[in-house]
Protein backbone atom coordinates (compact mmCIF):
# COMPACT_ATOMS: atom_id res chain seq x y z
CA UNK A 1 0.00 0.00 0.00
CA UNK A 2 1.11 3.64 -1.15
CA UNK A 3 2.37 6.09 1.77
CA UNK A 4 2.72 9.20 2.53
CA UNK A 5 6.50 10.92 1.54
CA UNK A 6 8.63 13.84 2.20
CA UNK A 7 10.35 15.56 -0.20
CA UNK A 8 12.86 18.61 0.78
CA UNK A 9 12.92 21.02 -1.63
CA UNK A 10 16.39 21.72 -3.85
CA UNK A 11 18.37 25.05 -3.46
CA UNK A 12 17.50 25.53 -7.51
CA UNK A 13 14.10 24.95 -6.67
CA UNK A 14 14.16 28.44 -4.71
CA UNK A 15 11.11 30.75 -5.58
CA UNK A 16 9.16 28.02 -8.05
CA UNK A 17 5.15 28.21 -7.14
CA UNK A 18 3.96 24.56 -5.93
CA UNK A 19 1.81 23.42 -8.78
CA UNK A 20 4.82 24.02 -10.95
CA UNK A 21 6.98 21.85 -8.56
CA UNK A 22 4.39 18.95 -8.76
CA UNK A 23 4.32 19.43 -12.01
CA UNK A 24 8.28 19.03 -12.59
CA UNK A 25 8.41 16.00 -10.04
CA UNK A 26 5.17 14.51 -11.14
CA UNK A 27 3.96 15.15 -14.51
CA UNK A 28 1.39 12.76 -14.44
CA UNK A 29 -0.45 14.64 -11.87
CA UNK A 30 -3.60 16.49 -12.80
CA UNK A 31 -4.27 19.79 -12.26
CA UNK A 32 -7.73 18.98 -11.11
CA UNK A 33 -6.45 16.07 -8.90
CA UNK A 34 -3.74 18.79 -7.35
CA UNK A 35 -6.42 20.82 -6.50
CA UNK A 36 -8.40 18.59 -5.00
CA UNK A 37 -5.30 17.43 -2.66
CA UNK A 38 -4.39 20.98 -2.08
CA UNK A 39 -8.48 21.76 -0.50
CA UNK A 40 -8.16 18.78 1.47
CA UNK A 41 -5.01 19.51 2.67
CA UNK A 42 -3.37 16.43 2.12
CA UNK A 43 -0.78 18.02 0.89
CA UNK A 44 1.11 20.02 2.69
CA UNK A 45 4.24 22.69 2.87
CA UNK A 46 6.34 22.05 6.65
CA UNK A 47 3.13 20.73 8.03
CA UNK A 48 0.83 23.78 6.95
CA UNK A 49 -1.92 24.02 4.00
CA UNK A 50 -0.80 25.69 1.11
CA UNK A 51 -2.03 27.21 -1.97
CA UNK A 52 -1.38 26.24 -5.97
CA UNK A 53 0.82 29.51 -6.45
CA UNK A 54 2.31 28.79 -2.93
CA UNK A 55 6.09 30.12 -3.65
CA UNK A 56 8.50 27.79 -1.92
CA UNK A 57 11.93 27.74 -0.72
CA UNK A 58 14.97 25.46 0.13
CA UNK A 59 14.93 22.94 2.65
CA UNK A 60 11.43 22.93 2.99
CA UNK A 61 9.40 19.93 3.63
CA UNK A 62 6.32 18.86 1.00
CA UNK A 63 3.99 16.25 2.00
CA UNK A 64 2.87 13.74 -0.59
CA UNK A 65 0.09 11.90 -0.38
CA UNK A 66 -0.52 8.36 -2.69
CA UNK A 67 -1.24 10.33 -5.48
CA UNK A 68 -1.03 7.19 -7.92
CA UNK A 69 1.58 8.49 -10.37
CA UNK A 70 5.13 7.66 -10.53
CA UNK A 71 8.12 11.00 -9.69
CA UNK A 72 9.81 11.99 -12.59
CA UNK A 73 13.69 10.65 -12.33
CA UNK A 74 15.45 14.02 -12.47
CA UNK A 75 17.81 14.61 -15.38
CA UNK A 76 19.73 17.31 -14.33
CA UNK A 77 20.11 18.86 -18.18
CA UNK A 78 17.76 22.01 -18.56
CA UNK A 79 15.57 21.92 -21.91
CA UNK A 80 18.04 22.66 -24.73
CA UNK A 81 17.28 21.74 -28.89
CA UNK A 82 20.11 19.24 -27.78
CA UNK A 83 18.84 17.75 -24.77
CA UNK A 84 15.15 17.34 -26.17
CA UNK A 85 16.16 15.89 -29.59
CA UNK A 86 15.35 12.08 -28.13
CA UNK A 87 12.75 13.18 -25.91
CA UNK A 88 8.88 12.33 -26.58
CA UNK A 89 7.00 15.76 -27.87
CA UNK A 90 4.67 15.27 -24.81
CA UNK A 91 7.68 14.88 -22.15
CA UNK A 92 9.06 17.99 -23.64
CA UNK A 93 5.85 20.07 -23.25
CA UNK A 94 5.57 18.73 -19.66
CA UNK A 95 8.71 19.90 -18.66
CA UNK A 96 8.23 23.17 -20.24
CA UNK A 97 5.04 23.57 -18.19
CA UNK A 98 4.25 26.57 -16.14
CA UNK A 99 0.91 26.65 -15.47
CA UNK A 100 -2.54 24.92 -16.21
CA UNK A 101 -5.99 25.17 -16.27
CA UNK A 102 -8.99 23.45 -18.23
CA UNK A 103 -8.73 26.63 -20.15
CA UNK A 104 -4.86 27.84 -20.90
CA UNK A 105 -1.47 26.40 -20.74
CA UNK A 106 1.51 28.72 -19.81
CA UNK A 107 4.75 27.01 -20.84
CA UNK A 108 8.60 28.03 -20.42
CA UNK A 109 9.59 28.02 -24.42
CA UNK A 110 13.54 26.96 -24.32
CA UNK A 111 15.79 29.36 -26.60
CA UNK A 112 16.26 27.55 -30.32
CA UNK A 113 12.91 25.93 -30.28
CA UNK A 114 10.37 27.63 -33.13
CA UNK A 115 6.63 28.26 -32.04
CA UNK A 116 5.74 27.36 -35.48
CA UNK A 117 7.09 25.90 -38.78
CA UNK A 118 8.65 27.28 -41.47
CA UNK A 119 11.78 26.82 -43.96
CA UNK A 120 14.93 24.73 -42.00
CA UNK A 121 12.58 23.91 -38.81
CA UNK A 122 12.01 20.30 -38.10
CA UNK A 123 10.14 21.11 -34.40
CA UNK A 124 8.38 23.38 -33.38
CA UNK A 125 5.77 23.86 -30.38
CA UNK A 126 2.36 23.88 -32.89
CA UNK A 127 3.67 20.89 -33.91
CA UNK A 128 4.71 18.94 -31.16
CA UNK A 129 1.27 20.05 -29.27
CA UNK A 130 -0.54 17.60 -31.56
CA UNK A 131 0.69 14.96 -28.52
CA UNK A 132 -1.75 16.71 -26.01
CA UNK A 133 -5.30 16.68 -27.82
CA UNK A 134 -7.96 16.31 -25.31
CA UNK A 135 -10.27 13.41 -24.94
CA UNK A 136 -12.33 15.11 -27.37
CA UNK A 137 -9.99 15.50 -30.24
CA UNK A 138 -9.48 19.04 -29.69
CA UNK A 139 -5.31 20.13 -30.16
CA UNK A 140 -4.20 23.33 -27.96
CA UNK A 141 -3.91 26.76 -30.06
CA UNK A 142 -1.60 28.95 -30.04
CA UNK A 143 -2.35 32.54 -29.41
CA UNK A 144 0.41 34.46 -29.32
CA UNK A 145 4.32 33.71 -30.57
CA UNK A 146 8.07 34.23 -29.13
CA UNK A 147 11.14 34.46 -31.75
CA UNK A 148 12.60 31.28 -32.49
CA UNK A 149 15.89 32.40 -29.83
CA UNK A 150 13.61 34.05 -27.10
CA UNK A 151 13.09 31.91 -24.28
CA UNK A 152 10.18 32.40 -22.08
CA UNK A 153 6.21 32.42 -21.70
CA UNK A 154 4.38 31.23 -24.05
CA UNK A 155 0.82 31.29 -23.54
CA UNK A 156 -1.87 28.03 -25.42
CA UNK A 157 -5.26 28.26 -24.66
CA UNK A 158 -6.73 24.83 -24.76
CA UNK A 159 -9.87 25.45 -26.40
CA UNK A 160 -11.65 26.98 -28.78
CA UNK A 161 -13.37 29.56 -27.18
CA UNK A 162 -10.33 30.45 -24.58
CA UNK A 163 -8.07 30.74 -27.65
CA UNK A 164 -10.74 33.56 -28.95
CA UNK A 165 -10.92 35.24 -25.94
CA UNK A 166 -6.86 35.14 -25.30
CA UNK A 167 -6.30 36.35 -29.20
CA UNK A 168 -8.77 38.89 -27.98
CA UNK A 169 -7.12 39.87 -25.03
CA UNK A 170 -3.53 40.29 -26.92
CA UNK A 171 -4.96 42.03 -30.52
CA UNK A 172 -6.57 44.91 -27.78
CA UNK A 173 -3.24 44.88 -26.02
CA UNK A 174 -5.33 43.76 -22.73
CA UNK A 175 -1.95 42.04 -22.06
CA UNK A 176 1.31 43.01 -20.45
CA UNK A 177 4.34 41.09 -21.26
CA UNK A 178 7.77 41.77 -19.54
CA UNK A 179 11.00 40.94 -21.02
CA UNK A 180 14.40 40.66 -19.59
CA UNK A 181 17.16 41.74 -22.02
CA UNK A 182 21.05 41.91 -21.49
CA UNK A 183 22.28 44.42 -23.73
CA UNK A 184 26.40 45.97 -24.43
CA UNK A 185 26.30 49.52 -23.27
CA UNK A 186 23.65 51.43 -20.64
CA UNK A 187 21.15 53.30 -22.08
CA UNK A 188 20.34 57.33 -21.33
CA UNK A 189 18.40 58.11 -20.01
CA UNK A 190 17.97 54.38 -17.73
CA UNK A 191 14.08 55.20 -17.88
CA UNK A 192 12.67 55.52 -21.27
CA UNK A 193 10.03 54.76 -24.26
CA UNK A 194 10.98 53.89 -27.37
CA UNK A 195 8.39 54.87 -30.53
CA UNK A 196 9.36 54.19 -33.73
CA UNK A 197 7.79 52.46 -37.26
CA UNK A 198 9.24 48.99 -38.32
CA UNK A 199 9.25 47.63 -41.27
CA UNK A 200 10.20 44.37 -43.01
CA UNK A 201 12.78 43.91 -45.95
CA UNK A 202 14.52 40.88 -47.20
CA UNK A 203 18.11 40.52 -47.37
CA UNK A 204 20.77 37.69 -47.92
CA UNK A 205 20.42 36.39 -44.39
CA UNK A 206 16.48 36.34 -44.30
CA UNK A 207 14.00 39.00 -43.28
CA UNK A 208 15.07 41.56 -41.14
CA UNK A 209 13.40 44.93 -39.51
CA UNK A 210 14.62 48.07 -39.97
CA UNK A 211 13.40 51.43 -38.44
CA UNK A 212 11.10 53.45 -40.77
CA UNK A 213 9.70 56.34 -41.46
CA UNK A 214 5.71 57.19 -40.62
CA UNK A 215 3.98 56.67 -44.24
CA UNK A 216 6.71 54.47 -45.22
CA UNK A 217 4.97 51.29 -47.18
CA UNK A 218 4.78 48.36 -44.86
CA UNK A 219 5.83 50.65 -41.44
CA UNK A 220 3.83 49.63 -38.67
CA UNK A 221 4.34 51.94 -35.51
CA UNK A 222 5.84 50.54 -32.59
CA UNK A 223 6.59 51.36 -29.04
CA UNK A 224 8.43 49.79 -26.09
CA UNK A 225 8.77 50.95 -22.54
CA UNK A 226 11.75 50.25 -21.01
CA UNK A 227 14.42 50.48 -17.54
CA UNK A 228 17.78 49.99 -16.25
CA UNK A 229 17.85 47.26 -13.26
CA UNK A 230 21.52 46.73 -13.14
CA UNK A 231 24.84 47.13 -15.34
CA UNK A 232 28.61 46.40 -14.99
CA UNK A 233 30.37 50.30 -15.03
CA UNK A 234 29.11 51.47 -18.95
CA UNK A 235 29.97 48.33 -20.27
CA UNK A 236 26.83 46.09 -20.20
CA UNK A 237 23.25 46.62 -18.57
CA UNK A 238 19.89 44.57 -17.84
CA UNK A 239 17.05 45.55 -18.83
CA UNK A 240 13.25 45.48 -18.67
CA UNK A 241 11.47 45.99 -21.60
CA UNK A 242 7.81 46.22 -22.00
CA UNK A 243 6.16 46.39 -25.73
CA UNK A 244 3.25 47.91 -26.23
CA UNK A 245 3.04 46.78 -29.46
CA UNK A 246 4.02 43.22 -30.71
CA UNK A 247 6.03 43.74 -33.77
CA UNK A 248 8.42 41.04 -35.26
CA UNK A 249 11.87 41.90 -34.02
CA UNK A 250 10.39 45.07 -32.40
CA UNK A 251 12.27 44.35 -28.96
CA UNK A 252 15.88 43.64 -30.73
CA UNK A 253 15.52 46.62 -33.72
CA UNK A 254 14.67 49.01 -30.80
CA UNK A 255 17.37 47.92 -28.01
CA UNK A 256 20.09 48.54 -30.92
CA UNK A 257 17.91 51.88 -32.13
CA UNK A 258 19.06 53.30 -28.82
CA UNK A 259 22.33 52.23 -28.80
CA UNK A 260 22.54 49.13 -26.84
CA UNK A 261 22.15 45.88 -28.57
CA UNK A 262 21.15 42.83 -27.09
CA UNK A 263 23.89 40.67 -26.25
CA UNK A 264 24.41 37.47 -28.40
CA UNK A 265 21.98 38.82 -30.75
CA UNK A 266 22.91 36.62 -33.95
CA UNK A 267 20.50 38.87 -36.42
CA UNK A 268 21.23 42.26 -35.25
CA UNK A 269 24.49 42.96 -32.77
CA UNK A 270 27.16 44.34 -35.00
CA UNK A 271 29.66 44.88 -32.22
CA UNK A 272 32.49 46.80 -33.48
CA UNK A 273 36.34 45.94 -34.35
CA UNK A 274 37.46 46.45 -30.90
CA UNK A 275 34.35 44.33 -28.71
CA UNK A 276 35.35 40.88 -27.27
CA UNK A 277 32.82 39.03 -26.33
CA UNK A 278 33.45 38.48 -21.92
CA UNK A 279 34.61 35.03 -21.13
CA UNK A 280 32.01 32.60 -19.78
CA UNK A 281 29.16 34.25 -21.70
CA UNK A 282 27.61 32.05 -24.33
CA UNK A 283 27.00 33.63 -28.04
CA UNK A 284 23.07 33.16 -27.85
CA UNK A 285 20.25 35.23 -27.44
CA UNK A 286 20.18 37.36 -23.95
CA UNK A 287 16.33 38.12 -24.27
CA UNK A 288 13.88 36.09 -22.08
CA UNK A 289 10.07 36.85 -21.70
CA UNK A 290 9.67 36.66 -18.51
CA UNK A 291 6.41 37.55 -17.13
CA UNK A 292 2.54 37.89 -19.21
CA UNK A 293 -0.26 39.13 -17.60
CA UNK A 294 -3.53 38.51 -19.26
CA UNK A 295 -7.40 38.49 -18.61
CA UNK A 296 -8.77 34.91 -18.14
CA UNK A 297 -11.31 33.28 -20.23
CA UNK A 298 -13.26 32.36 -16.89
CA UNK A 299 -12.33 36.30 -15.16
CA UNK A 300 -9.30 37.27 -13.31
CA UNK A 301 -6.00 36.88 -14.85
CA UNK A 302 -2.92 34.67 -15.37
CA UNK A 303 0.24 35.66 -14.14
CA UNK A 304 2.82 33.89 -14.64
CA UNK A 305 6.60 34.06 -14.68
CA UNK A 306 9.30 32.23 -16.35
CA UNK A 307 12.68 31.26 -14.56
CA UNK A 308 15.59 32.07 -17.08
CA UNK A 309 17.44 29.53 -19.42
CA UNK A 310 20.77 28.73 -18.09
CA UNK A 311 22.61 30.67 -20.69
CA UNK A 312 21.03 33.29 -18.82
CA UNK A 313 21.53 32.50 -15.39
CA UNK A 314 25.43 32.23 -16.16
CA UNK A 315 25.62 36.24 -17.52
CA UNK A 316 23.66 37.12 -14.47
CA UNK A 317 26.35 34.97 -11.82
CA UNK A 318 29.04 36.29 -14.22
CA UNK A 319 27.75 40.04 -14.42
CA UNK A 320 27.53 39.80 -10.64
CA UNK A 321 23.20 40.11 -11.40
CA UNK A 322 20.61 39.03 -8.57
CA UNK A 323 16.97 38.68 -9.52
CA UNK A 324 16.17 38.34 -5.72
CA UNK A 325 16.93 41.53 -5.41
CA UNK A 326 14.07 42.49 -7.72
CA UNK A 327 10.28 42.20 -6.94
CA UNK A 328 8.59 41.19 -10.04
Amino acid sequence: MASVEQKRVEEDEAGLRLDRWFKLHYPGLGFGHLQKLLRSGQVRVDGGRAKSDTRIEPGQMIRIPPIGVDARQPTGKPLTPNTMRDKHDGDVLAQMLIYEDDKVFVFNKPAGLAVQGGSGVNRNVDKMLEAWRSKKGEKPRLVHRLDRDTSGVLVVARTRGAAVSLTKAFRERDTKKHYWAIVKGVPVPHDGRISTYLVKEQTPDGDRMRIAKHGDEGADHALTHYRVIDQVAQNFSWLEMEPYTGRTHQLRVHAVHIGTPILGDPKYFEADTNFEFPGGVQKRLHLHARRIVIPHPDGGFVDQIAPLPQHMVQTFNLFGFDEAELND
